[in-house]
């Protein structure tokens, strides 16, 4: 192909990056289903069918309390909500998932919850990052999903430099550190080196049911169950993996570059 043909091709292809933010946000595909709801109101006493089929026990029902689902640890396999049979559990093919502290990972306390997204950083931080973001990627023992899923936000589509996002190579030149994986024994030292590579102030991004609570691997001796028993983390995106579009929303939603809207059902 000679340089006019791609010339050419360029100019009928017209602009191929989303319009998200600013204009709706890709659908996710049917299988993966979004962020779920639980209605702990709709649960059949005596009823475990969630809690049996669960894989890595993420569900609890506990001295009569309702139903809570951890979906830090979720692996979004849609078991539970196919084996219920109040439909307690349901999806809303909403892509909104990210939250700045762990305990807004937990649903159903209340009838019908819903995630409590993440929040701005303060007024300091967000003058710091808000329009210059550079993150340096960690995998500590993840299985390559995530990272793909991370890899695919700087392709022409989604284009995540044009919000001033940028991953870097070196700790040194980072505002922070986006960490996948479970940060397995072998990882944990030199995760620490890296998160003390960077200069004050810094934030860390947790990406995936391995990074927030161990995944799969939950309770395994030779991993830490989630960054957080490691390093502080300012904002939990959960998945197995998350779609891109999750993680977009939450660095985006972290840096204070979305307006908050009803959620998607």
């Amino acid at each position: 192909m000679s340089a006019i043909d791609i010339i050419t091709h360029r100019l009928e292809s017209g602009c191929e990056t989303m319009a998200f933010p600013k204009g709706p946000a890709p659908e996710l595909p049917d299988r993966h289903g979004g962020a779920p709801r639980v209605d702990s109101s709709r649960c059949v006493d005596g009823c475990r069918a969630c809690m049996d089929v669960c894989p890595v026990r993420v569900i609890s029902r506990e001295g009569g309390m309702p139903v809570r689902l951890d979906l830090g640890g979720c692996l979004f396999c849609s078991a539970c909500v196919e084996v219920c049979p109040a439909k307690a559990i349901t999806h809303t093919n909403d892509h909104r998932m990210a939250v700045r502290h762990r305990e807004d990972l937990v649903l159903g306390d209340t009838a019908g919850e819903e995630l409590r997204l993440a929040a701005a950083l303060d007024g300091k931080l967000r003058k710091l990052f808000g329009r210059s973001l550079r993150l340096r990627q960690v995998s500590a023992g993840g299985c390559g999903a995530c990272e793909a899923d991370t890899n695919v936000l700087g392709t022409i589509r989604w284009d995540l430099s044009r919000f001033g996002i940028q991953f870097v190579a070196s700790p040194r030149h980072a505002d922070g550190l986006l960490i996948t994986g479970p940060v397995t024994r072998n990882m944990e030292l030199a995760l620490k080196k890296t998160y003390a590579a960077v200069a004050d102030p810094k934030i860390v991004i947790a990406v995936g049911a391995c990074a927030i609570a161990g995944g799969p691997f939950v309770g395994n001796g030779a991993i830490h169950n989630g960054v957080d028993e490691v390093l502080p983390v300012d904002l939990y995106i959960p998945g197995c993996p998350p779609h891109p579009i999750t993680i977009l929303d939450g660095l985006l939603r972290l840096l204070g570059r979305l307006e908050e809207s009803p959620r998607g059902k």
